[in-house]
């Protein structure tokens, strides 16, 4: 009689465990959190390089502006910085 009164009480329940599919939730948070790591690292990076090349573009101006280099000088170096922009692409 125990061991019907102890199936009956457990039947009632209607909960038996988290089941085998429980690490699926923790494995995609997990994922999510190191693909939105990546993501800024990534764009972090970017905006890094960017910013250096740009900083070489306003430097060259500025050169030029004040004329310490003439227009085909400016030309030239502002080539070789595309070209090395590009390059890290």
């Amino acid at each position: 009689m125990n061991t019907l009164m102890t199936i009956a009480t457990h039947a009632g329940s209607g909960y038996d465990g988290p089941g085998p599919w429980w690490p699926i939730f923790p494995i995609f948070w997990l994922v999510a959190f190191i693909a939105v790591l990546l993501f800024f690292a990534t764009m972090g990076r970017r905006r890094w390089h960017d910013h250096g090349s740009s900083t070489g573009r306003s430097r060259l101006a500025e050169r030029f502006a004040s004329g310490e280099i003439d227009e085909d000088e400016y030309r030239s170096r502002l080539a070789v910085l595309d070209e090395t922009r590009k390059g890290r692409r």
